[in-house]
């Protein structure tokens, strides 16, 4: 084994990612994961479903075995939080004051939930946020059968967490600020179609809806809006975004702007460190313009990446963003970013049904599609876009000319 030592600060989705990429790609040196939760890495998208409803163990959400790190020589630092980078010694210093010196560095420390500290009640019991583990055992604390709970923001996470409690038989409430959900990501036919399959599911969705405060003596026991309304609730869930975690890397002096700043082959400003993942803002090529995503797709793709760089491989990072979410009956799948979009073509019917794919155009160029319980039109889209298709839209809105024949 030779004298490197990669240090991978986040055991994130990325941190997963990139330890594996690193001995696949050829690294014999040492390589340590530090990571803040007592568990291995462990997929995410689980947490506001399988594993709040009690359906998946924790054990069964594990990215991979913690077997799997032993033996490929990976060495998990758990339950350990970094609080400083010193670039110029090239070390990093634990919580408890403990330094590790480092050849080569990772960053794939994630995003942070964005809190409402200025909220009156928000320190009572049963005000709840949903982004690890922890979190969602605090969550299942307050939930059960005929409980109800409140859900502020009406984003996926908050939709997808609206829907699993109402599975579980809870009286659910979302308050979104907006004048519809999925307002910041979506069109008004898609936001209109989630509206409506909550509310034939059983959830109140309450738009324009401005929080005053939240009232309880020890926990939570009900929401106030601005108008005076109050909504009871055994539990509040707050749901209204994530900033990336640059604390490290902005006191390191790397360059931050709406994220760690890397190149196509995920490096920063300092050449002997890489970052992937929701933390970094890079230049996509498809799009021609830099990004920050929250997904596990890109958060995998990227740590790719940045292992084949720490090894000496230059391979520029290119993939397509798709993301997906999971609500009630209805898989939607995301190939594309949307931003910019202004014409909207729809491919099925979203006032009745529950499949339907909205295609999303800037002019002639197809940028997007959100395809509800409809693998084919992701498929088809996701490929067009990472090859430079294009598509017909008068042929996509006609459902009686098969998708292939749309794309040209």
């Amino acid at each position: 084994m030779s004298s490197e030592h990669a240090i991978v600060i986040g055991a994130s989705h990325a941190g997963a990612q990139l330890v594996t990429s690193l001995r696949q790609a050829g690294w014999t040196g040492k390589i340590s994961m530090v990571g803040e939760e007592a568990i291995p890495p462990y997929h995410r998208p689980p947490l506001s479903k399988g594993y709040l409803n009690g359906d998946k163990h924790s054990d069964e959400i594990l990215i991979r075995p913690a077997a799997f790190y032993e033996k490929s020589d990976i060495d998990l630092l758990l339950g350990n939080r970094v609080t400083g980078i010193d670039r110029e010694n090239k070390t990093i210093t634990l919580h408890d004051g403990a330094t590790i010196a480092y050849t080569k560095l990772a960053l794939t420390t994630g995003a942070h939930v964005r809190k409402l500290s200025a909220l009156p009640g928000h320190e009572l019991g049963g005000v709840c946020y949903l982004r690890d583990l922890r979190d969602v055992d605090n969550i299942r604390c307050y939930i059960g059968k005929g409980k109800s709970a409140v859900i502020i923001g009406g984003g996926y996470i908050g939709l997808e967490t609206a829907a699993s409690m109402r599975k579980m038989g809870m009286e659910v409430t979302v308050l979104e600020a907006m004048p519809r959900v999925l307002a910041r990501v979506t069109a008004p036919e898609i936001s209109a179609f989630y509206s409506r399959v909550h509310g034939e599911e059983g959830v109140r969705i309450i738009t324009d809806a401005a929080v005053e405060g939240i009232e309880g003596s020890n926990s939570v026991e009900a929401v106030k809006l601005a108008d005076g309304t109050l909504i009871p609730a055994d539990v509040v869930v707050i749901g209204v975004g994530v900033a990336p975690a640059t604390e490290l890397a902005e006191a390191a002096g790397l360059e931050i702007d709406n994220g760690i700043v890397v190149d196509e082959f995920a490096r920063t400003s300092d050449p002997d460190i890489v970052a992937a993942g929701d933390c970094t803002n890079h230049f996509n090529p498809i799009y021609g313009r830099n990004l920050r995503l929250e997904s596990v797709q890109n958060a995998t793709d990227q740590a790719k990446v940045a292992a084949n760089t720490l090894c000496g491989k230059l391979e520029a990072y290119n993939a397509l963003p798709w993301f997906w979410s999971d609500q009630f009956d209805l898989k939607l799948q995301i190939a594309g970013l949307s931003q910019g979009f202004d014409r909207v073509v729809v491919r099925g019917d979203t006032e009745t049904g529950r499949s339907f794919a909205a295609f999303y155009f800037e002019g002639d160029k197809l940028l997007a599609v959100d395809a509800i319980n409809r693998p084919k039109e992701f498929m088809m889209t996701r490929r067009a876009l990472s090859t430079g298709q294009n598509a017909d839209p008068d042929k996509l809105a006609d459902e009686s000319v098969e998708i292939q024949q749309a794309f040209s």
